[in-house]
């Protein structure tokens, strides 16, 4: 803008700053539409590509788990099969060996591993065997 010596604006840039300013609003509101469009269009390529890798992610995952549990399983096929070997060798090993086996069983009474009794509880909370021993039912007539 240039000034005049009198301090005066020359009227000639009034009407190109309003036409400026008219084109600046049109073109906004032409523009600010597109603009949203624009940037929902890109939030939502953003959202594919976050959840197409979270997919991937969950995949890899399950495979990962898939050949841990498939490993897993093998190694445990082969401890079993180990097991096997060596209870078919033992039983082998003691079969026909009767005074070898009455040997292991006197050592177990010697070291106080005899064999323990087991009382299964009845619906009285008694075991059927002992039931009798303190008197639980037996009637006084009996006694």
């Amino acid at each position: 803008m240039r000034s005049s010596q009198n301090g005066q604006i020359e009227w000639i840039l009034v009407p190109i700053l309003g036409l400026f300013l008219i084109l600046l609003v049109a073109f906004g509101m032409w523009g600010c539409p597109r603009y949203g469009i624009y940037e929902q269009r890109l939030s939502g390529e953003a959202e594919l590509a976050k959840a197409t890798q979270n997919r991937q992610i969950r995949i890899q995952e399950a495979s990962a788990k898939m050949e841990s549990a498939k490993l897993e399983a093998g190694a445990e096929i082969e401890r079993a099969k180990g097991v096997a070997q060596a209870n078919e060798i033992i039983g082998q090993s003691l079969k026909g060996n009767e005074a070898y086996l009455r040997y292991l069983w006197i050592q177990g009474l010697e070291n106080g591993t005899a064999p323990t009794i087991v009382y299964v509880p009845t619906e009285a909370g008694l075991p059927i065997l002992e039931a009798g021993r303190f008197g639980f039912g037996v009637t006084p007539k009996e006694k």
